[in-house]
């Protein structure tokens, strides 16, 4: 506070100091991803892609490849959830899809979830990963597996291991982006 403002509220009564904004709790909602909300999970999503190495993807994804990704989802029936607060924008996302095209990897899945930066570390992220491991479980599924970045994603990492997430493997030096060799961390997390 500056001191021109200290003296100010110092002197003034109460009534007549200046308001003080006050942030009003963190509200959402979670429930499952529909067609509308795609532009705004591919702007989340593209975030990422554009600032950061917690993805590898170095292209933006189209409205196009969402929505095909949706579509495949939904036919597999498998979760695609969305935060989205009251004021009807979108929070963040959490999908599973699969781990494997071959039949016979059909219960196991791979996580995502991305937050927009202003929805970071509120807790959004511990919310949604309860959902869709409850989502997850509702399918019928058996195993999901997280491939987090090796550098810039310990927050993710830290996440999936509070939710029983257990560390299987590292691959070193798999990815290059932004000029620099990358690696992952697997975990994995037994539904049953």
């Amino acid at each position: 506070m500056l001191e021109e403002e200290y003296q100010q509220r110092r002197v003034l009564p109460r009534h007549l100091r200046p308001a003080v904004p006050v942030e009003g709790p963190f509200e959402y909602a979670i429930r499952p991803a529909e067609p509308a909300d795609l532009p705004s999970v591919r702007e989340i999503y593209n975030y990422y892609v554009a600032n950061s190495t917690v993805t590898f993807d170095e292209d933006a994804m189209t409205l196009r490849e969402w929505k095909q990704k949706f579509a495949q989802l939904d036919k597999l029936g498998l979760p695609f959830l969305v935060a989205v607060a009251p004021s009807g924008q979108l929070l963040g996302y959490a999908l599973v899809a699969p781990w494997k095209q071959k039949r016979a990897y059909r219960y196991t899945v791979e996580d995502s979830i991305y937050l927009g930066p202003a929805a970071s570390g509120k807790g959004l992220g511990r919310a949604l990963m309860t959902a869709l491991i409850e989502a997850a479980k509702a399918a019928g599924l058996r195993e999901v597996i997280a491939v987090v970045a090796d550098q810039g994603a310990e927050a993710s990492i830290a996440l999936h291991e509070r939710f029983g997430f257990v560390e299987i493997g590292r691959m070193g030096r798999v990815g290059f982006k932004f000029d620099r060799w990358l690696g992952t961390v697997l975990l994995q997390k037994n539904l049953r």
